[in-house]
Protein backbone atom coordinates (compact mmCIF):
# COMPACT_ATOMS: atom_id res chain seq x y z
CA UNK A 1 0.00 0.00 0.00
CA UNK A 2 3.00 2.28 0.17
CA UNK A 3 4.04 1.75 -3.46
CA UNK A 4 4.80 5.08 -5.13
CA UNK A 5 2.39 4.44 -8.00
CA UNK A 6 -0.47 3.96 -5.52
CA UNK A 7 0.51 7.11 -3.71
CA UNK A 8 0.49 8.94 -7.04
CA UNK A 9 -2.95 7.51 -7.78
CA UNK A 10 -4.28 9.02 -4.54
CA UNK A 11 -2.74 12.37 -5.33
CA UNK A 12 -4.67 12.29 -8.59
CA UNK A 13 -7.86 11.84 -6.59
CA UNK A 14 -7.04 15.04 -4.73
CA UNK A 15 -6.15 13.41 -1.40
CA UNK A 16 -2.98 12.30 0.35
CA UNK A 17 -2.86 9.32 2.70
CA UNK A 18 -0.53 8.02 5.37
CA UNK A 19 -0.33 4.88 7.50
CA UNK A 20 -1.16 4.94 11.21
CA UNK A 21 0.17 2.59 13.89
CA UNK A 22 -1.56 -0.51 15.20
CA UNK A 23 -2.02 1.42 18.45
CA UNK A 24 -4.01 4.12 16.58
CA UNK A 25 -6.44 1.49 15.24
CA UNK A 26 -6.56 -0.40 18.56
CA UNK A 27 -7.99 2.71 20.22
CA UNK A 28 -10.66 2.89 17.51
CA UNK A 29 -12.34 -0.52 17.54
CA UNK A 30 -16.02 -1.38 17.70
CA UNK A 31 -17.39 -4.57 19.21
CA UNK A 32 -17.70 -7.38 16.64
CA UNK A 33 -20.55 -9.68 15.73
CA UNK A 34 -23.26 -8.74 18.21
CA UNK A 35 -26.27 -8.48 15.86
CA UNK A 36 -28.20 -10.86 13.59
CA UNK A 37 -30.70 -9.94 10.85
CA UNK A 38 -33.70 -9.77 13.20
CA UNK A 39 -31.90 -7.32 15.49
CA UNK A 40 -30.93 -5.28 12.40
CA UNK A 41 -34.55 -5.25 11.20
CA UNK A 42 -35.50 -4.01 14.67
CA UNK A 43 -32.78 -1.36 14.39
CA UNK A 44 -34.15 -0.24 11.01
CA UNK A 45 -37.69 0.08 12.39
CA UNK A 46 -36.50 1.81 15.56
CA UNK A 47 -34.65 4.47 13.52
CA UNK A 48 -37.96 5.40 11.92
CA UNK A 49 -40.82 4.49 14.26
CA UNK A 50 -41.03 7.97 15.81
CA UNK A 51 -42.03 9.22 12.36
CA UNK A 52 -45.33 7.36 12.76
CA UNK A 53 -46.02 9.03 16.10
CA UNK A 54 -45.23 12.63 15.16
CA UNK A 55 -43.85 14.84 12.42
CA UNK A 56 -45.48 13.35 9.29
CA UNK A 57 -48.69 15.24 10.07
CA UNK A 58 -47.14 18.66 9.33
CA UNK A 59 -47.34 17.49 5.69
CA UNK A 60 -51.15 17.83 5.93
CA UNK A 61 -50.61 21.58 6.28
CA UNK A 62 -48.49 21.59 3.11
CA UNK A 63 -50.57 19.37 0.84
CA UNK A 64 -53.73 18.24 2.64
CA UNK A 65 -54.55 14.54 2.93
CA UNK A 66 -54.43 13.99 -0.82
CA UNK A 67 -51.11 15.77 -1.27
CA UNK A 68 -49.47 13.92 1.61
CA UNK A 69 -50.97 10.57 0.50
CA UNK A 70 -49.67 10.93 -3.08
CA UNK A 71 -46.28 12.13 -1.78
CA UNK A 72 -46.15 9.12 0.57
CA UNK A 73 -46.79 6.64 -2.27
CA UNK A 74 -44.00 8.23 -4.36
CA UNK A 75 -41.61 8.31 -1.37
CA UNK A 76 -42.42 4.72 -0.35
CA UNK A 77 -41.44 3.67 -3.90
CA UNK A 78 -38.23 5.69 -3.62
CA UNK A 79 -37.31 4.09 -0.28
CA UNK A 80 -38.01 0.58 -1.55
CA UNK A 81 -35.69 1.20 -4.53
CA UNK A 82 -33.13 2.91 -2.26
CA UNK A 83 -33.10 0.04 0.23
CA UNK A 84 -32.72 -2.57 -2.52
CA UNK A 85 -29.72 -0.61 -3.82
CA UNK A 86 -28.24 -0.25 -0.35
CA UNK A 87 -28.75 -3.95 0.35
CA UNK A 88 -26.42 -4.71 -2.57
CA UNK A 89 -23.85 -2.11 -1.55
CA UNK A 90 -23.82 -3.23 2.10
CA UNK A 91 -23.39 -6.90 1.11
CA UNK A 92 -20.39 -5.96 -1.06
CA UNK A 93 -18.84 -3.40 1.34
CA UNK A 94 -19.75 -4.16 4.97
CA UNK A 95 -18.07 -1.42 7.05
CA UNK A 96 -19.18 1.04 9.75
CA UNK A 97 -19.11 3.94 7.27
CA UNK A 98 -22.34 2.87 5.52
CA UNK A 99 -23.14 5.36 2.75
CA UNK A 100 -19.74 7.04 3.08
CA UNK A 101 -17.98 3.68 2.45
CA UNK A 102 -20.07 3.06 -0.68
CA UNK A 103 -19.49 6.54 -2.11
CA UNK A 104 -15.78 6.44 -1.19
CA UNK A 105 -15.37 3.31 -3.30
CA UNK A 106 -17.40 4.72 -6.20
CA UNK A 107 -16.39 8.39 -6.28
CA UNK A 108 -13.12 8.66 -4.35
CA UNK A 109 -12.42 10.68 -1.18
CA UNK A 110 -14.44 13.74 -2.28
CA UNK A 111 -17.58 11.72 -2.99
CA UNK A 112 -17.15 9.68 0.17
CA UNK A 113 -16.75 12.71 2.39
CA UNK A 114 -19.66 14.58 0.73
CA UNK A 115 -21.95 11.59 1.36
CA UNK A 116 -20.76 11.09 4.94
CA UNK A 117 -21.28 14.80 5.66
CA UNK A 118 -24.85 14.78 4.28
CA UNK A 119 -25.67 11.74 6.45
CA UNK A 120 -24.08 13.42 9.47
CA UNK A 121 -26.28 16.52 8.96
CA UNK A 122 -29.35 14.26 8.79
CA UNK A 123 -28.47 12.23 11.89
CA UNK A 124 -27.34 15.19 13.99
CA UNK A 125 -30.54 17.20 13.38
CA UNK A 126 -33.17 14.41 13.40
CA UNK A 127 -32.82 13.71 17.17
CA UNK A 128 -33.29 17.45 17.84
CA UNK A 129 -36.64 17.31 16.01
CA UNK A 130 -37.60 14.13 17.86
CA UNK A 131 -36.69 15.75 21.21
CA UNK A 132 -39.34 18.44 20.59
CA UNK A 133 -41.93 15.72 19.85
CA UNK A 134 -40.91 13.86 23.03
CA UNK A 135 -41.57 17.12 24.90
CA UNK A 136 -45.07 17.39 23.39
CA UNK A 137 -45.92 13.79 24.35
CA UNK A 138 -44.57 14.24 27.90
CA UNK A 139 -46.60 17.43 28.38
CA UNK A 140 -49.81 15.75 27.18
CA UNK A 141 -49.37 13.06 29.87
CA UNK A 142 -49.74 15.78 32.52
CA UNK A 143 -47.37 14.04 34.96
CA UNK A 144 -46.33 16.19 37.93
CA UNK A 145 -47.18 19.29 35.91
CA UNK A 146 -44.17 18.72 33.57
CA UNK A 147 -44.37 21.00 30.53
CA UNK A 148 -42.59 20.86 27.18
CA UNK A 149 -39.21 22.59 27.33
CA UNK A 150 -35.42 22.46 27.34
CA UNK A 151 -35.26 20.36 30.52
CA UNK A 152 -36.97 17.43 28.74
CA UNK A 153 -34.63 17.74 25.74
CA UNK A 154 -31.54 17.86 27.98
CA UNK A 155 -32.74 14.90 30.06
CA UNK A 156 -33.30 12.80 26.92
CA UNK A 157 -29.85 13.56 25.50
CA UNK A 158 -28.00 12.94 28.78
CA UNK A 159 -29.83 9.69 29.59
CA UNK A 160 -29.61 8.03 26.18
CA UNK A 161 -26.08 9.09 25.28
CA UNK A 162 -25.13 7.71 28.71
CA UNK A 163 -26.68 4.33 27.88
CA UNK A 164 -24.81 4.21 24.55
CA UNK A 165 -21.51 4.84 26.31
CA UNK A 166 -21.99 1.49 28.13
CA UNK A 167 -21.59 -0.50 24.87
CA UNK A 168 -23.49 -1.55 21.78
CA UNK A 169 -24.70 -5.09 22.58
CA UNK A 170 -26.83 -3.92 25.50
CA UNK A 171 -27.98 -0.85 23.56
CA UNK A 172 -29.17 -2.78 20.47
CA UNK A 173 -31.10 -5.29 22.56
CA UNK A 174 -32.75 -2.51 24.60
CA UNK A 175 -33.64 -0.74 21.36
CA UNK A 176 -35.27 -3.91 20.02
CA UNK A 177 -37.52 -4.18 23.10
CA UNK A 178 -38.56 -0.50 22.96
CA UNK A 179 -39.31 -0.83 19.23
CA UNK A 180 -41.48 -3.91 19.80
CA UNK A 181 -43.47 -1.94 22.41
CA UNK A 182 -43.85 0.98 19.96
CA UNK A 183 -45.23 -1.37 17.27
CA UNK A 184 -47.75 -2.74 19.78
CA UNK A 185 -48.74 0.90 20.42
CA UNK A 186 -49.52 1.37 16.72
CA UNK A 187 -51.74 -1.75 16.79
CA UNK A 188 -53.60 -0.35 19.86
CA UNK A 189 -53.96 3.00 18.08
CA UNK A 190 -55.28 1.39 14.87
CA UNK A 191 -57.93 -0.65 16.72
CA UNK A 192 -59.08 2.43 18.70
CA UNK A 193 -58.97 4.80 15.70
CA UNK A 194 -61.28 2.63 13.57
CA UNK A 195 -64.12 3.56 15.95
CA UNK A 196 -63.42 7.30 15.47
CA UNK A 197 -62.88 7.12 11.70
CA UNK A 198 -64.95 9.38 9.43
CA UNK A 199 -64.01 9.70 5.75
CA UNK A 200 -65.18 13.34 5.76
CA UNK A 201 -62.36 14.15 8.20
CA UNK A 202 -59.78 13.35 5.53
CA UNK A 203 -60.75 16.41 3.49
CA UNK A 204 -61.94 18.93 6.11
CA UNK A 205 -59.34 21.58 5.22
CA UNK A 206 -60.02 24.95 3.58
CA UNK A 207 -59.34 24.83 -0.17
CA UNK A 208 -56.96 27.42 -1.67
CA UNK A 209 -58.95 28.38 -4.78
CA UNK A 210 -55.94 30.19 -6.29
CA UNK A 211 -53.79 27.01 -6.41
CA UNK A 212 -53.61 25.01 -9.66
CA UNK A 213 -55.56 21.75 -9.33
CA UNK A 214 -57.04 22.67 -5.92
CA UNK A 215 -59.88 20.49 -4.60
CA UNK A 216 -61.06 18.99 -1.32
CA UNK A 217 -58.61 16.13 -1.89
CA UNK A 218 -55.76 18.52 -2.83
CA UNK A 219 -56.54 21.75 -0.89
CA UNK A 220 -53.25 23.35 -1.98
CA UNK A 221 -53.34 21.93 -5.50
CA UNK A 222 -50.63 19.98 -7.31
CA UNK A 223 -47.87 22.08 -5.76
CA UNK A 224 -48.94 20.77 -2.34
CA UNK A 225 -47.85 17.25 -3.32
CA UNK A 226 -44.29 18.49 -3.83
CA UNK A 227 -44.27 20.54 -0.63
CA UNK A 228 -45.52 17.48 1.35
CA UNK A 229 -42.58 15.30 0.21
CA UNK A 230 -40.22 16.12 3.14
CA UNK A 231 -42.94 15.08 5.61
CA UNK A 232 -43.68 11.88 3.70
CA UNK A 233 -39.95 11.13 4.00
CA UNK A 234 -40.33 11.33 7.81
CA UNK A 235 -42.32 8.06 7.60
CA UNK A 236 -39.09 6.32 6.49
CA UNK A 237 -36.18 8.65 7.31
CA UNK A 238 -33.03 6.92 8.63
CA UNK A 239 -33.91 3.32 7.66
CA UNK A 240 -30.84 3.59 5.42
CA UNK A 241 -28.77 3.63 8.63
CA UNK A 242 -28.91 -0.17 9.02
CA UNK A 243 -25.56 -0.73 7.18
CA UNK A 244 -23.85 1.46 9.81
CA UNK A 245 -24.07 -1.59 12.11
CA UNK A 246 -22.17 -3.78 9.61
CA UNK A 247 -18.93 -4.00 11.63
CA UNK A 248 -20.90 -5.03 14.72
CA UNK A 249 -22.95 -7.69 12.90
CA UNK A 250 -22.43 -11.42 12.56
CA UNK A 251 -22.16 -12.39 8.85
CA UNK A 252 -22.95 -8.85 7.58
CA UNK A 253 -22.97 -9.84 3.89
CA UNK A 254 -26.11 -11.88 4.52
CA UNK A 255 -27.68 -10.22 7.56
CA UNK A 256 -27.55 -6.52 6.57
CA UNK A 257 -29.59 -6.94 3.33
CA UNK A 258 -32.14 -9.19 5.08
CA UNK A 259 -32.46 -6.77 7.99
CA UNK A 260 -32.95 -3.62 5.92
CA UNK A 261 -35.50 -5.22 3.55
CA UNK A 262 -37.51 -6.60 6.51
CA UNK A 263 -37.47 -3.15 8.12
CA UNK A 264 -38.83 -1.30 5.07
CA UNK A 265 -41.60 -3.91 4.69
CA UNK A 266 -42.85 -3.23 8.24
CA UNK A 267 -42.57 0.55 7.79
CA UNK A 268 -44.72 0.59 4.66
CA UNK A 269 -47.55 -1.05 6.59
CA UNK A 270 -47.26 1.37 9.53
CA UNK A 271 -47.14 4.39 7.15
CA UNK A 272 -50.47 3.54 5.49
CA UNK A 273 -52.11 2.66 8.82
CA UNK A 274 -51.16 5.90 10.55
CA UNK A 275 -51.74 8.28 7.63
CA UNK A 276 -55.27 7.04 6.90
CA UNK A 277 -56.50 6.33 10.43
CA UNK A 278 -55.04 9.32 12.28
CA UNK A 279 -56.25 11.80 9.65
CA UNK A 280 -59.64 10.09 9.38
CA UNK A 281 -60.12 9.98 13.16
CA UNK A 282 -58.76 13.39 14.13
CA UNK A 283 -59.40 15.42 10.99
CA UNK A 284 -56.80 16.82 8.59
CA UNK A 285 -57.15 20.38 9.87
CA UNK A 286 -56.61 19.49 13.55
CA UNK A 287 -53.80 17.04 12.82
CA UNK A 288 -51.83 19.42 10.58
CA UNK A 289 -50.10 21.26 13.44
CA UNK A 290 -50.27 18.75 16.31
CA UNK A 291 -47.17 17.75 18.29
CA UNK A 292 -48.83 14.46 19.29
CA UNK A 293 -51.31 13.60 16.50
CA UNK A 294 -52.04 9.98 17.43
CA UNK A 295 -53.08 10.98 20.95
CA UNK A 296 -55.19 13.94 19.78
CA UNK A 297 -56.85 11.81 17.08
CA UNK A 298 -58.24 9.50 19.79
CA UNK A 299 -59.49 12.34 22.04
CA UNK A 300 -59.75 11.59 25.78
CA UNK A 301 -59.97 8.08 27.13
CA UNK A 302 -58.01 4.97 28.04
CA UNK A 303 -56.80 4.21 24.50
CA UNK A 304 -55.49 7.77 24.04
CA UNK A 305 -53.62 7.60 27.34
CA UNK A 306 -52.14 4.19 26.48
CA UNK A 307 -51.04 5.39 23.02
CA UNK A 308 -49.54 8.48 24.67
CA UNK A 309 -47.33 6.36 26.95
CA UNK A 310 -46.39 3.91 24.19
CA UNK A 311 -45.88 6.78 21.72
CA UNK A 312 -43.25 8.09 24.06
CA UNK A 313 -41.53 4.68 23.72
CA UNK A 314 -41.66 5.02 19.92
CA UNK A 315 -40.13 8.49 19.98
CA UNK A 316 -37.45 7.31 22.41
CA UNK A 317 -36.65 4.29 20.19
CA UNK A 318 -35.82 6.54 17.22
CA UNK A 319 -34.05 9.14 19.34
CA UNK A 320 -31.93 6.40 20.90
CA UNK A 321 -31.10 4.62 17.66
CA UNK A 322 -30.30 7.72 15.58
CA UNK A 323 -27.81 8.71 18.29
CA UNK A 324 -26.23 5.29 17.62
CA UNK A 325 -26.24 6.07 13.87
CA UNK A 326 -24.63 9.50 14.08
CA UNK A 327 -21.92 8.18 16.39
CA UNK A 328 -21.01 5.40 13.92
CA UNK A 329 -20.97 7.77 10.94
CA UNK A 330 -18.79 10.29 12.79
CA UNK A 331 -16.59 7.44 14.09
CA UNK A 332 -15.91 6.17 10.55
CA UNK A 333 -15.14 9.62 9.10
CA UNK A 334 -12.85 10.43 12.03
CA UNK A 335 -11.02 7.06 12.04
CA UNK A 336 -10.17 7.56 8.35
CA UNK A 337 -8.91 11.12 8.99
CA UNK A 338 -11.67 13.07 7.20
CA UNK A 339 -12.65 14.69 10.52
CA UNK A 340 -10.48 15.25 13.65
CA UNK A 341 -9.15 11.82 14.71
CA UNK A 342 -9.86 12.39 18.43
CA UNK A 343 -13.57 11.93 17.62
CA UNK A 344 -13.14 8.18 16.89
CA UNK A 345 -11.38 7.05 20.10
CA UNK A 346 -13.46 4.34 21.79
CA UNK A 347 -13.80 3.68 25.52
CA UNK A 348 -13.29 0.40 27.44
CA UNK A 349 -16.75 -0.76 26.34
CA UNK A 350 -15.84 -0.12 22.66
CA UNK A 351 -18.19 2.88 22.35
CA UNK A 352 -16.89 6.02 20.55
CA UNK A 353 -17.06 8.62 23.35
CA UNK A 354 -16.68 11.98 21.61
CA UNK A 355 -18.57 10.76 18.51
CA UNK A 356 -21.56 10.25 20.82
CA UNK A 357 -21.20 13.49 22.80
CA UNK A 358 -20.29 16.19 20.24
CA UNK A 359 -23.30 15.83 17.86
CA UNK A 360 -25.46 15.42 21.00
CA UNK A 361 -24.44 18.88 22.23
CA UNK A 362 -25.15 20.37 18.77
CA UNK A 363 -28.54 18.60 18.58
CA UNK A 364 -29.54 19.78 22.05
CA UNK A 365 -28.75 23.40 21.12
CA UNK A 366 -30.85 23.04 17.94
CA UNK A 367 -33.76 21.52 19.92
CA UNK A 368 -33.95 24.74 21.97
CA UNK A 369 -35.67 26.36 18.96
CA UNK A 370 -38.66 24.12 19.75
CA UNK A 371 -39.50 24.07 16.03
CA UNK A 372 -39.94 20.36 15.29
CA UNK A 373 -41.32 20.88 11.77
CA UNK A 374 -38.38 23.12 10.81
CA UNK A 375 -35.77 20.74 12.25
CA UNK A 376 -37.47 17.82 10.49
CA UNK A 377 -37.16 19.61 7.13
CA UNK A 378 -33.45 20.34 7.76
CA UNK A 379 -32.80 16.68 8.59
CA UNK A 380 -34.62 15.65 5.39
CA UNK A 381 -32.31 17.94 3.35
CA UNK A 382 -29.26 16.01 4.59
CA UNK A 383 -31.00 12.68 4.02
CA UNK A 384 -32.18 13.41 0.48
CA UNK A 385 -28.76 14.76 -0.52
CA UNK A 386 -27.12 11.58 0.79
CA UNK A 387 -29.65 9.43 -1.15
CA UNK A 388 -28.69 11.18 -4.39
CA UNK A 389 -25.00 10.47 -3.75
CA UNK A 390 -25.55 6.85 -2.61
CA UNK A 391 -27.66 5.98 -5.67
CA UNK A 392 -25.03 7.55 -7.95
CA UNK A 393 -22.52 5.30 -6.13
CA UNK A 394 -24.56 2.19 -6.91
CA UNK A 395 -24.84 3.11 -10.60
CA UNK A 396 -21.13 3.99 -10.89
CA UNK A 397 -20.04 0.72 -9.25
CA UNK A 398 -22.37 -1.36 -11.45
CA UNK A 399 -20.88 0.23 -14.58
CA UNK A 400 -17.24 0.48 -13.49
CA UNK A 401 -16.88 -2.69 -11.39
CA UNK A 402 -19.25 -5.29 -12.87
CA UNK A 403 -17.09 -8.15 -11.50
CA UNK A 404 -17.23 -6.87 -7.89
CA UNK A 405 -18.37 -9.55 -5.43
CA UNK A 406 -22.05 -8.84 -4.64
CA UNK A 407 -23.61 -11.51 -2.37
CA UNK A 408 -26.94 -9.67 -2.86
CA UNK A 409 -27.90 -8.01 -6.17
CA UNK A 410 -30.52 -5.26 -6.55
CA UNK A 411 -33.55 -6.44 -8.59
CA UNK A 412 -33.76 -4.20 -11.67
CA UNK A 413 -30.17 -3.02 -11.19
CA UNK A 414 -29.45 0.59 -12.19
CA UNK A 415 -33.06 1.15 -13.33
CA UNK A 416 -34.18 0.65 -9.71
CA UNK A 417 -31.52 2.91 -8.22
CA UNK A 418 -31.96 5.43 -11.08
CA UNK A 419 -35.61 5.83 -10.03
CA UNK A 420 -34.57 6.39 -6.39
CA UNK A 421 -31.97 8.93 -7.56
CA UNK A 422 -34.54 10.96 -9.53
CA UNK A 423 -37.05 11.12 -6.66
CA UNK A 424 -34.32 11.96 -4.13
CA UNK A 425 -33.26 14.90 -6.31
CA UNK A 426 -36.86 16.17 -6.37
CA UNK A 427 -36.95 15.76 -2.56
CA UNK A 428 -33.81 17.92 -2.09
CA UNK A 429 -35.55 20.77 -3.95
CA UNK A 430 -38.76 20.20 -1.95
CA UNK A 431 -36.95 21.03 1.32
CA UNK A 432 -36.26 24.53 -0.07
CA UNK A 433 -39.99 24.94 -0.84
CA UNK A 434 -40.87 24.29 2.83
CA UNK A 435 -38.27 26.64 4.34
CA UNK A 436 -35.58 28.19 2.10
CA UNK A 437 -33.76 29.91 4.99
CA UNK A 438 -33.29 26.86 7.28
CA UNK A 439 -32.42 24.60 4.34
CA UNK A 440 -30.02 27.23 3.02
CA UNK A 441 -28.25 27.22 6.40
CA UNK A 442 -27.84 23.43 6.11
CA UNK A 443 -26.33 23.94 2.66
CA UNK A 444 -23.85 26.43 4.16
CA UNK A 445 -22.87 23.91 6.86
CA UNK A 446 -22.36 21.27 4.15
CA UNK A 447 -20.17 23.74 2.20
CA UNK A 448 -18.12 24.48 5.35
CA UNK A 449 -17.42 20.75 5.84
CA UNK A 450 -16.31 20.45 2.21
CA UNK A 451 -14.04 23.50 2.62
CA UNK A 452 -12.45 21.86 5.72
CA UNK A 453 -11.77 18.77 3.62
CA UNK A 454 -10.39 20.75 0.68
CA UNK A 455 -8.06 22.90 2.77
CA UNK A 456 -7.02 20.49 5.53
CA UNK A 457 -8.14 16.91 6.03
CA UNK A 458 -7.70 15.56 2.48
CA UNK A 459 -3.95 15.79 3.12
CA UNK A 460 -4.26 13.69 6.30
CA UNK A 461 -6.33 10.60 5.40
CA UNK A 462 -5.47 7.33 7.18
CA UNK A 463 -4.59 4.75 4.51
CA UNK A 464 -4.95 1.69 6.80
CA UNK A 465 -8.39 2.53 8.19
CA UNK A 466 -10.90 -0.14 7.00
CA UNK A 467 -12.82 2.16 4.63
CA UNK A 468 -9.69 3.49 2.96
CA UNK A 469 -8.31 -0.06 2.65
CA UNK A 470 -11.50 -1.09 0.84
CA UNK A 471 -10.93 1.70 -1.66
CA UNK A 472 -7.20 1.09 -2.07
CA UNK A 473 -7.73 -2.63 -2.73
CA UNK A 474 -10.26 -1.74 -5.40
CA UNK A 475 -7.83 0.69 -7.02
CA UNK A 476 -5.01 -1.89 -6.88
CA UNK A 477 -7.27 -4.48 -8.55
CA UNK A 478 -8.34 -2.06 -11.28
CA UNK A 479 -4.67 -1.13 -11.90
CA UNK A 480 -3.82 -4.83 -12.36
CA UNK A 481 -6.69 -5.26 -14.83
Amino acid sequence: MTHPEHHEHHLNLGAEEHLESAEYLRKRQLRKGSAGWLLLAGLGVSYVISGDYSGWNFGLGQGGFGGLAIASVIIAGMYLALVLGMAELSSALPAAGGGYTFARRAMGPWGGFATGTAILIEYSIAPAAIATFIGAYVESLGLFGITNGWWIYLGAYVLFIGIHLTGVGEALKLMFVITAIALVGLVVFAIAAVGHFDAANLTNMAVDETAAGASGFLPHGYFGIWAAIPFAIWFFLAVEGVPLAAEETANPERNVPRGIIAAISVLMVTCVTVLVLATGAGGAEAMSDSGNPLVEALGDGTAAKLVNYIGLAGLIASFFSIIYAYSRQLFALSRAGYLPTALSITNKRKAPTLALIVPGVIGFLLSLTGKGDLLLNMAVFGAALSYVLMMVSHIVLRIREPQMNRPYRTPGGVVTTGFALAIAFVAVIATFLVDPVATGLCLLVFAAFMAYFALYSRHRLVANSPDEEFAMLAEAESDLK
